[in-house]
């Protein structure tokens, strides 16, 4: 009934009433989320209810730069929530990544951050980097272990000192949808105005080799990306290799560190995730602290 209620609102596109919907499921866990494919009329939506800043972010995004996101025909307000009918990207995601679609979507990242590059941030993505800043802050205040602790002050010191971009602040592999012409960065519900290296860092970090991972990557593609995102973009705006592969380092151990605080907060330390990433973050900070 709810959904049949969203759907008499839409007045941007027509629905007919034989339209087709289905209930889309989470990648990492097969369950049902609120996102609905609509088929109807030889087209395709999505209509979705609009998380954390999404709504926002969808309007406040320069133009120039939509080409790489999905159009939104229509939003809708209902009982206190928000909905959002979009297209449908036809294409594939890049949990299964190959040489060419990654190409693909590094150079829709890569489009998206040059446009925006040190752009003056104003209205909503004005605060972006603000409120960024403060689940940074949090996340460093339980890690519990002093090696972590120290290499996340250099972290802390890279986030608020390095050039902002246009970011997508959740850039996991089932974000990216590509098709033969182009990559799309999808579900915008946070990001802004933030730190450069903040889609890559963690497009790449929780890529792996086994192909039954849930984000498989190749070494050498992995390897290529890197090099690729800085030859194309960073290289001219003045960024030496060095200080990039540094950076890179630090916002990895950054990622790393999610399932550390995870379990430190929620007193879950005996769980999975926590045993696969704290060594990883340890790893990861002792390389990070060779640094002088």
């Amino acid at each position: 009934m709810e959904l049949q209620k969203i759907l008499g609102q839409i007045d941007s596109v027509f629905i007919s009433p034989n339209a087709t919907i289905t209930q889309l499921r989470h990648e990492e866990d097969d369950e049902l989320y609120r996102v609905w494919k609509i088929e109807a009329n030889n087209a395709s939506y999505i209509l979705k209810e609009a998380k954390g800043d999404e709504k926002y972010l969808y309007s406040a995004i320069p133009d120039v730069c939509k080409e790489y996101l999905p159009f939104v025909y229509q939003t809708i307000t209902m009982d206190k929530k928000t909905y959002l009918l979009m297209e449908y990207v036809e294409g594939e995601n890049l949990c299964r990544c190959d040489r060419a679609r990654l190409t693909l979507a590094l150079d829709a990242l890569m489009a998206l951050q040059q446009e925006t590059w040190e752009m003056p941030a104003t209205g909503f993505l004005k605060n972006t980097f603000k409120a960024s800043l403060a689940r940074r802050q949090n996340r460093g205040k339980y890690l519990n272990d002093a090696l972590l602790e120290e290499a996340y002050d250099r972290f802390m010191a890279a986030y608020n000192s390095i050039a902002k971009s246009l970011c997508h602040d959740d850039l996991l592999p089932f974000n990216i949808i590509t098709n033969d012409r182009k990559a799309v960065l999808i579900d915008w519900e946070v990001g802004g105005m933030l730190p450069y290296p903040t889609s890559f860092a963690r497009f790449i970090a929780h890529t792996q080799e086994d192909t039954e991972a849930l984000f498989y990557m190749t070494a050498a593609d992995k390897s290529f990306a890197i090099d690729y995102y800085y030859k194309n973009l960073l290289e001219k705006k003045g960024v030496s290799y060095s200080e990039w592969l540094y950076i890179l380092d630090c916002f990895l151990f950054y990622e790393y560190c999610e399932w550390v605080f995870v379990g430190n907060k929620y007193q879950a330390t005996d769980g999975e995730y926590y045993k696969k990433y704290f060594p990883l973050a340890k790893q990861q900070a002792a390389k990070i602290l060779q640094f002088k």
